[in-house]
């Protein structure tokens, strides 16, 4: 190599390093102030300024569950015979020939034992329609008690069979059931999963035609993709419309008269119309449901529904990625467990020097980006408003990890977004600018 080639390299490589190193500052803060004054951001409040009626909500931890014997009616002592019992009855003489034993029926069910005689069913109005005699009322009797309602009915006031000679036999073929529907919505609507739902028709037994029994028949209790409570609809389709009508002529007038705040009337809770009953399934102490056992009875034609969740459900945005996330049933979700949920790292393990070396700790950053030196500290919480408008939350991140009351609980419909600050922004340019000038000049300085 020539002296005068090398005196004229080497400051070649000082210019190149030399400009790069003048020029990448400046190529950052022209950056950064490109970014200032062309982008523009959500304008929002801090959550210590929202007003305490935005904020509030139902905490879930709060709940527990309710106790399935409130779900069941109390088994009877004795069976008491009502109408749609089959019964079995032989009547020596008159309902069967001498010569003939009495016919056996084996049950279906092996918990009940055979049952003997002719069947004869119970009709609509608890009468047994039986040879020879007036209709004889059976019905809130005992096989017993209905035993001796025969025995009476051919020896007295006519003697149709010598007392003390008579033959009579009453005993239980099948017992009467209630017929019931079974809508379940379980299932559908979350992370982009069709809604899907079940119907069952299911006939419950006498005495077992209850919400818990209804339940078990097809399915169980509710899962975590349904909503903590069951809907029970009574009536005929006259009671449906009507109640629709009134229904809607009170949501109209509801913030027209009442209400001093027109954007919040609508979270006054619409009440359910006479025909439907709800049964919570979890419930807070402080307010311990009010049905009875009545409520919980099914009756022929109820229809049962368990609706889904699918609509409880945030969305996600900014350096989280565009995403929906359904909502905890049982528990709370705050904005930091939101973040996590949303596959977002919390906290920060490194001090950001490593990011220089191309390293970097985790923080709050997820959804796929790259890691930066300093790490995103904002969030915003879009959510709302029952008046048609919304509200953007500003919580800060650092003081929500260490101050509970910082952490505004979750709710549906809510817009989570996490963002930088415009010092983080403007740190992860500057540090970003200097790595490259770092390397580049690494670089050269091999060459």
């Amino acid at each position: 190599m020539s002296k005068s080639s090398l005196f004229t390299d080497v400051p070649r490589r000082s210019l190149i390093s030399g400009t790069a190193a003048v020029a990448m500052p400046f190529a950052a803060l022209a950056m950064v102030s490109s970014f200032l004054t062309g982008c523009n951001t959500i304008s929002s409040i801090p959550v210590s300024r929202v007003p305490g009626e935005i904020l509030a909500a139902e905490r879930k931890n709060d709940f527990i569950d309710i106790s399935m014997l409130r779900l069941r009616q109390d088994p009877p002592e004795v069976y008491l015979l009502g109408p749609g019992d089959v019964l079995g009855v032989y009547i020596k003489g008159v309902l069967g020939n001498e010569e003939e034993l009495p016919p056996v029926h084996f049950p279906e069910d092996s918990n009940r034992p055979p049952a003997i005689g002719y069947p004869v069913p119970v009709r609509a109005d608890g009468t047994l329609a039986l040879p020879m005699v007036d209709p004889i009322q059976v019905e809130g009797m005992s096989l017993v008690e209905a035993t001796k309602a025969v025995r009476n009915a051919y020896t007295y006031p006519r003697m149709i069979i010598k007392e003390g000679e008579e033959q009579i036999i009453v005993t239980l073929i099948r017992e009467r059931k209630i017929r019931v529907q079974v809508i379940r919505e379980e299932g559908g609507g979350l992370n982009g999963v069709s809604k899907r739902g079940t119907g069952h028709v299911v006939d419950l037994p006498a005495y077992e035609n209850d919400l818990l029994h209804a339940l078990s028949e097809t399915g169980g209790m509710p899962g975590t993709d349904a909503k903590n409570e069951v809907m029970i609809y009574r009536g005929m389709y006259d009671d449906g419309m009507n109640a629709d009508v009134i229904l809607d002529d009170l949501c109209h007038a509801q913030c027209q008269d009442q209400c001093v705040d027109p954007c919040f009337c609508d979270e006054r809770p619409i009440p359910d119309p006479p025909y439907v009953t709800r049964i919570p399934l979890r419930y807070n102490p402080a307010n311990p449901p009010t049905f009875t056992k009545e409520d919980i009875i099914l009756n022929e034609g109820d229809i049962v529904i368990i609706r889904s969740r699918d609509e409880e459900t945030f969305i996600t945005a900014g350096l989280l990625g565009g995403g929906e996330y359904p909502l905890p049933r049982d528990k709370d979700l705050d904005i930091i467990g939101a973040i996590a949920l949303a596959k977002g790292s919390l906290g920060s393990s490194g001090s950001g020097i490593g990011a220089i070396g191309g390293g970097g700790g985790g923080g709050f950053g997820g959804g796929g980006t790259r890691q930066q030196a300093c790490q995103p500290s904002e969030a915003v919480v879009v959510r709302e408003l029952p008046c048609g408008n919304s509200i953007a939350m500003r919580v800060d991140l650092k003081k929500a990890l260490e101050d509970p009351s910082q952490r505004i609980l979750i709710k549906p419909n809510d817009v989570v977004i996490l963002r930088y600050t415009i010092t983080e922004e403007v740190g992860n340019v500057l540090i970003n600018m200097f790595q490259i000038n770092y390397l580049l000049g690494s670089g050269l300085g091999r060459n």
